[in-house]
């Protein structure tokens, strides 16, 4: 698996068998992983495998358990045993992943960060052109892992790695004219972020055997979530330090990305924020300059606000949930809100 053991609590305070039966699923899913992301070339194989044997905590094929969980008391699709869901489940669940990892190659080369998940980042332990290679080759096997499940979940993958690519355009490109600029991002966030979560819940619903109005309110779900996801990660980038996010803190700072914290700076009339404006008005290269920006941010009621707004979707997300019936799972997906949502407190 990726360093969990039956004693691992994957959501604090959830049902315990159905805690078990999601540790029991993500070994499934981490033994389907290696299986399909292996190759006859030992080089691949390792390029391949670098990021994924790096951890994480496979938030994704977590919440494409979870949802599955919701369909589990519905009848089984039609003419599928237990096991035949339970393998398209794993599937899709690997599906996701490998799109979200594929992402991550891609991701290092263009951040140029050093560290991924507390090792060498893609670009640094191998080359930019592998690196996106790699990435390239993991979006492959993505799709032929999910040829498996189906047109309409071809169909889903696709869509959501054309939102996924838009997304990422439009993260790097300046906020169009007369646009709001948090309303734009919270809709990039959607896209770049949203979409994949989006998928990983709606997998789980439709090949559990969900109706269509469930599967709806969950992939709804999967997006909010996503949002509060990234929006979260955006804090943590500026509010904690390597140790605990095992990336580089300020790289989105150093890069000139403006995440929520920066575009409420910006947005500043206050003569005091002059000089963290002038830091956060583009790309930072000075590593003296990225230190006093993140000082200056850290202090600054932007953070403050850019919480109250990660706390907002989160709470929109829960009422997603509250037409489903009540049970372990979805008592499970209220508590992983917070959770992510908290994470940059």
């Amino acid at each position: 698996m990726t360093g969990q053991d039956v004693g691992t609590q994957l959501v604090p305070g959830i049902d315990p068998d159905l805690n078990h039966r999601l540790l029991t699923g993500l070994e499934a899913v981490q033994r389907r992983l290696n299986e399909v992301v292996d190759h006859d070339d030992a080089f691949i194989a390792g390029a391949a495998r670098h990021l994924s044997d790096a951890g994480g905590k496979r938030f994704r094929p977590l919440l494409t358990l979870l949802a599955a969980e919701v369909g589990a008391s519905m009848p089984e699709p039609a003419g599928a045993t237990q096991d035949e869901v339970a393998a398209r489940v794993v599937d899709a669940a690997v599906s996701v992943e490998l799109t979200h990892l594929a992402s991550l190659y891609h991701d290092d080369v263009m951040d140029e960060a050093d560290l991924r998940r507390g090792v060498p980042s893609a670009n640094v332990a191998y080359d930019n052109s592998t690196a996106i290679l790699v990435g390239d080759l993991l979006f492959g096997t993505a799709s032929q892992v999910v040829s498996r499940l189906g047109a309409e979940a071809v169909r889903i993958q696709a869509d959501t790695f054309v939102r996924l690519c838009a997304g990422q355009i439009r993260d790097d490109r300046p906020v169009p004219p007369h646009a709001d600029p948090v309303e734009h991002y919270l809709g990039v966030l959607a896209d770049k972020t949203g979409a994949l979560i989006a998928t990983a819940a709606r997998y789980g619903a439709m090949f559990s055997g969900c109706d269509v109005e469930t599967t709806r309110l969950l992939t709804q779900f999967g997006e909010k979530l996503g949002v509060v996801f990234q929006l979260a990660d955006d804090l943590l980038d500026v509010a904690s330090d390597h140790e605990e996010s095992g990336k580089t803190p300020g790289t989105d700072l150093r890069e000139g990305k403006a995440t929520l914290p920066v575009l409420l700076v910006r947005g500043s009339t206050d003569p005091g924020d002059d000089r963290l404006k002038e830091l956060v008005a583009g790309p930072i290269e000075d590593d003296a300059d990225l230190r006093e920006a993140l000082t200056l941010l850290r202090g600054h009621p932007a953070m403050d606000a850019a919480r109250a707004q990660t706390l907002r979707v989160a709470d929109e997300a829960r009422a997603l949930l509250a037409p489903l019936p009540e049970g372990p799972a979805v008592q499970a997906l209220q508590i992983l809100v917070d959770g992510v949502a908290l994470r940059s407190s």
